[in-house]
């Protein structure tokens, strides 16, 4: 039997917050994926990058659904 998803009704329609991964922007680090958050538009680098942003962020805010950004 399947079950439902219970982290669905974080998904918001979002825009994102920037062109590349917000932390990486700001410490001059590099990403090579980028995830974006549907809670909030959060734009991290994935856990193949160096900074692992993008789980920082579901670490910190409990936003647990991201896409390819």
């Amino acid at each position: 039997m399947a079950t439902k998803c219970s982290h669905l009704d974080q998904v918001r329609e979002v825009t994102p917050s920037t062109q590349g991964c917000e932390e990486c922007l700001h410490t001059g680090g590099r990403w090579l994926h980028l995830r974006m958050c549907l809670s909030c538009g959060h734009i991290g680098c994935c856990d193949s990058s160096p900074g692992k942003h993008a789980t920082k962020h579901f670490h910190a805010t409990g936003h647990a659904i991201m896409r390819n950004a």
